[in-house]
């Protein structure tokens, strides 16, 4: 093997190894507990779906707790109704009154706890999602922190409580997202979208209903025309042989 093709070896095996490394690196730190938001804009409504994944191979996930914000605390959580599992959300007194669109808010939504039944536990190899729809969302540009609580059957708990600080994800990061800048006032809302595309389905549908008639009768009149001109073709070569035969 000559010296070229074995330094093409030597780079190819340098370049897979290293793409080994980013693979699993990224395998890795996808396996924790994350937050997927449907929305982040600020003073709206969110439902916020919690990724759990079983990263122990010999027990099952059998209850999630998740801690809301006390700062910038919600006045409004519902959870999902997930079968298998039991779902709470818990109120409670806050640690100091917060100001909340002109209201001042003493109490408000603290955690919410999903605990499974004997049957519905995330076994290993397996994840699980909990949605929890939550408003209204702080100020735009609020990092909202949101600690998960993992336990599982052999009693082990894992807190997923460590905000990121860096570039480097800590060891057990919590859930987290910005918040966005608010929708603008004014702006179309689902409904409407919706209604706006039934009336343009509607105009639409009327009017092909109101150009099919004017299209049959084009094509009446057109079947009607060619009707006269081979009438008067025929008419024309019977009087030409008639007058030959003559």
């Amino acid at each position: 093997m000559s010296f070229l093709t074995r330094t093409r070896f030597r780079t190819a095996g340098a370049a897979l190894l290293g793409l080994g490394l980013v693979v699993a690196s990224a395998s890795v730190a996808s396996a924790h507990v994350r937050v997927v938001p449907q929305s982040t804009a600020a003073g709206g409504y969110s439902v916020l779906t919690f990724r759990v994944p079983n990263e122990m191979d010999d027990a099952s996930t059998t209850k999630v707790v998740v801690d809301l914000p006390t700062d910038t605390p919600f006045t409004y959580a519902a959870v999902r109704p997930l079968p298998g599992w039991d779902a709470k959300v818990e109120e409670g007194k806050l640690p100091k009154s917060v100001d909340v669109e002109g209201a001042t808010i003493t109490k408000a939504p603290l955690h919410v706890t999903f605990t499974a039944d004997k049957d519905s536990a995330v076994q290993p190899g397996q994840f699980q999602e909990f949605a929890i729809q939550v408003g209204p969302l702080p100020a735009e540009g609020t990092d909202l922190v949101l600690p998960a609580h993992q336990t599982y059957s052999d009693g082990t708990v894992v807190d997923w409580d460590e905000p990121s600080t860096g570039s480097e994800e800590p060891e057990n990061p919590a859930p987290e997202f910005v918040v966005t800048a608010a929708e603008p006032e004014g702006g179309a809302t689902p409904t409407a979208t919706a209604a706006a595309a039934s009336s343009d389905a509607a105009s639409s549908s009327a009017a092909s209903s109101n150009d099919e008639p004017d299209s049959l009768a084009r094509w009446l009149g057109g079947l009607g025309l060619l009707a006269g001109v081979a009438a008067l073709v025929v008419a024309v070569v019977t009087s030409h042989r008639g007058r030959s035969q003559a």
